[in-house]
């Protein structure tokens, strides 16, 4: 049966930047969520990791693979980094892209997810990821929170937009 998705929410931050985009109220009508952002940050890099908080927490056991063009590295970790995104550092005007999926958000079982995510750089070094991970969390999913990981903050023009998945 193919998927079909509806948009649940989206977000667009405005002049001034953003410390984070939130999206609250999620129904539990669908079977899963997704996410894509396209985001850009203050962070004096040319990438910054993207977490998520699941219902206000973000411990999780997070496996990770990712690579700037010239090496690579993988490793496990206790926060929900699912995406990359573009740093100040970067050519400017220019913004990452991510993706994040999370199945059977309403179960009362532990959550998995995972995210893919690109930062943009028109210069030598630029990052590829995959992320993996699990969350013990057992509630149902009703809020997630999209910070930029290192401290930055979200520049204008970064947007999210949130996805229900369901079976037709």
């Amino acid at each position: 049966m193919p998927n079909t998705f509806t948009l649940i929410a989206s977000s667009t931050v405005g002049a001034g930047g953003a410390a984070s985009i939130d999206f609250t109220s999620i129904p539990s009508s669908y079977t899963d969520l997704v996410i894509k952002l396209s985001g850009r940050t203050t962070y004096a890099s040319t990438v910054e990791a993207t977490s998520l908080a699941l219902n206000g927490s973000n411990t999780y056991a997070t496996k990770y693979l990712q690579g700037d063009g010239g090496s690579a590295a993988s490793g496990s970790q206790t926060i929900l980094n699912l995406g990359l995104m573009t740093g100040a550092n970067a050519t400017g005007n220019t913004f990452g892209n991510s993706e994040f999926y999370i199945p059977n958000y309403t179960s009362s079982s532990a959550k998995a997810f995972s995210g893919e995510g690109v930062s943009e750089n028109n210069a030598t070094q630029a990052f590829a990821g995959l992320f993996a991970g699990s969350a013990s969390l057992t509630a149902a999913i009703t809020s997630i929170t999209i910070t930029p990981n290192a401290g930055g903050s979200f520049v204008q023009h970064s947007t999210a937009y949130l996805y229900g998945v369901r079976s037709s």
